[in-house]
């Protein structure tokens, strides 16, 4: 069996180094792993492996909530959040730097896409912080590290593909990512608090106070998205709505807001369209290779060993978890979060299972990790997307980002240590 990895593993970087696209390469893997080391047709397999992946009614709320997020990112979004949440972070140490985090926590759950998120903050929040004056690095860094919440909180087009390929319910997913977000969120905006106050002299003065209701006028535009978000979530967890369902209410929900906002034409409609084509394709190509690499692997007999090796060692699960870590963080450096929770999907997962920890809560570990990759140089997303707004070079954007890396990690351990903070919100949804 070792000698099956490493031929799999020598092929599939060596194609991905040579410039090959991600799901070519899984499909070319595979083909090699069938015809080398399993018995069973390597086209036929190809053929039923193909329908498989992609006749799926659960599939169909990815290129729904992609596009719900494309129709809100060509609105006024951006805009209404700095201004709508500027007033209320006045007070708070680190100020508008709060508005990073509050923001991409919204425009998140929203969009379901890091790079999305972090893209319609960014081109609004950080012209405005350097105007007035906030430091550079913190303002880039905060905005690198909340960026990464469009993975973590519901809908979150990870957790969809996440969900197909482990055959975990989605819906739950959404749920039990919600604690998380918000955890996250806490420990970013408390580690801006903290700088700021070992900073008090970086930080620009306050404006001028408003008072409660002039703060509620500068909010008003804003009540709609949160709407749309109590109604999408919600909708999920009372048990109304699948997440399929849920998807087309937040399209509906996206095209009022844009259409009241006035910002929905032939133009951005068009857009918005062929902007959630391109991407759905994207996945949907890149899971149709991993689908076929996951058969030929099972045909190979390497999970199953790795699952047998690993139950016959009695491997502690935090072990596990502690070399998984590492694993992700590394291919991080090199692919995007999509591709590798497909990539590995095959071969962890019954390990995984073997340690007898819950696929549930493995979804939202997986998803905090790949967040961690989103700012891991040379290919983290995010830092790709904050480098072209800031202009600066990719490794001053990274050392920016890195205590929110950091924090990432703290969020991990949390939990692990308290799986309660995942496994809470999808017992009381399915004890309804």
């Amino acid at each position: 069996m070792g000698t099956i990895a490493i031929v799999l593993i020598g092929a599939l970087f060596l194609l991905l180094a040579l410039g090959v696209w991600v799901a070519p390469a899984l499909l070319a893997v595979g083909i090699i792993g069938m015809e080398l080391f399993a018995d069973a047709p390597a086209g036929s397999i190809l053929a039923t492996t193909s329908w498989a992946s992609s006749a799926s009614w659960t599939m169909t709320a990815l290129p729904l909530f992609i596009w719900m997020g494309e129709i809100l990112f060509r609105t006024k979004l951006s805009d209404d959040m700095f201004a709508g949440l500027a007033p209320w972070v006045e007070k708070l140490p680190g100020r508008l730097l709060h508005v990073n985090v509050l923001g991409c926590g919204i425009f998140a759950a929203v969009s379901g896409s890091s790079a999305a998120t972090a893209a319609t903050i960014g081109r609004i929040s950080l012209p405005e912080l350097k105007a007035r004056g906030y430091p550079e690095g913190i303002s880039i860094g905060s905005l690198a590290g909340s960026g990464t919440l469009g993975l973590l909180i519901p809908p979150s087009i990870i957790m969809i593909v996440y969900g197909v390929a482990a055959q975990v319910s989605v819906a739950r997913l959404f749920i039990a990512g919600v604690l998380p977000g918000l955890l996250l969120m806490v420990l970013f905006s408390g580690y801006v608090m903290a700088w700021a106050l070992l900073n008090k002299d970086k930080i620009p003065a306050a404006g001028l106070a408003l008072r409660f209701a002039a703060k509620i006028r500068a909010t008003r535009r804003l009540i709609p998205v949160v709407l749309l978000i109590l109604g999408v979530i919600g909708s999920i967890y009372a048990g109304y709505a699948t997440a399929t369902e849920a998807a087309a209410i937040g399209v509906v929900g996206a095209l009022l807001i844009a259409g009241f906002s006035g910002m929905l034409n032939r133009a951005t409609l068009l857009d918005s369209l062929l902007g959630a084509v391109r991407t759905s394709t994207m996945i949907f190509f890149i899971l149709l290779g991993a689908a076929y690499l996951t058969s030929a692997m099972s045909f190979t007999g390497l999970p199953a060993a790795l699952a047998s090796w690993i139950a016959g060692e009695r491997l502690p699960a935090w072990a596990l978890l502690v070399a998984l870590t590492v694993f992700f963080i590394v291919l991080g450096c090199f692919l995007d979060g999509i591709s590798i929770v497909l990539l590995t999907t095959s071969v962890i997962l019954p390990a995984v299972q073997a340690a007898g920890i819950d696929m549930l809560w493995f979804g939202i570990y997986v998803v905090l990790v790949v967040e961690m990759a989103q700012i891991t140089p040379p290919v983290g997303f995010n830092l790709f997307v904050v480098q072209n707004l800031t202009g600066k070079d990719i490794f001053t954007v990274a050392k920016a980002s890195f205590p929110f890396f950091l924090l990432m990690v703290i969020a991990t351990v949390l939990i692990t240590v308290f799986p309660e903070i995942v496994m809470s919100l999808p017992r009381a949804m399915t004890a309804r």
